[in-house]
């Protein structure tokens, strides 16, 4: 598989994640009172609950699609294994974005416990992830490949790889 077809499939796991989880999950207001009468953290967009929802099962199967297509170039080799190092903290990090959304434009009576709950320990667990994927990327499209060093290489920083 061609380089620009692993670069789709990634961008359609990655892109398809965080809408899948936001339009499946559905708003998530207090139930008993209407909408105009509820706090808010943030405000929901004005999208409806069946638009999410066939946004989201549109962006799930163009997910799965991508992971399919991903998970079959990694097993032919044509896709370095190494990069799921990459994409599962994005992946993670989507999921987490998608489901945090909807967790902030949550509305509720008073204050919205989870919404400062998100933003208290969620920003740190999000910034990990995508500070940990930009470091795995960077360092796997700097490194050194073939016999000259790395993890495919002989060398493996003066450890002998295969004993001595």
């Amino acid at each position: 598989m061609r380089n620009r077809g692993i670069m789709a499939a990634g961008a359609a796991l990655v892109g398809g994640v965080p809408v899948a989880a936001w339009g499946l999950t559905g708003q998530q207001n207090h139930d008993g009172l209407p909408a105009g009468e509820l706090d808010y953290a943030f405000q929901p967009w004005d999208i409806g609950d069946g638009v999410a929802a066939v946004a989201g099962g549109i962006a799930l199967v163009l997910a799965a699609a991508g992971a399919a297509v991903l998970v079959r170039a990694s097993l032919r080799g044509a896709m370095d294994r190494r990069w799921w190092g990459v994409l599962g903290p994005l992946v993670v990090l989507g999921l987490m974005a998608g489901v945090g959304w909807r967790i902030l434009t949550a509305g509720s009576i008073g204050a919205n416990i989870g919404a400062g709950l998100l933003i208290i320990f969620g920003t740190p667990v999000a910034a990990g992830l995508l500070l940990w994927s930009l470091a795995w990327a960077f360092w796997l499209v700097t490194q050194r490949c073939g016999h000259e060093g790395g993890l495919g290489g002989a060398d493996m920083g003066g450890v002998a790889p295969r004993g001595v």
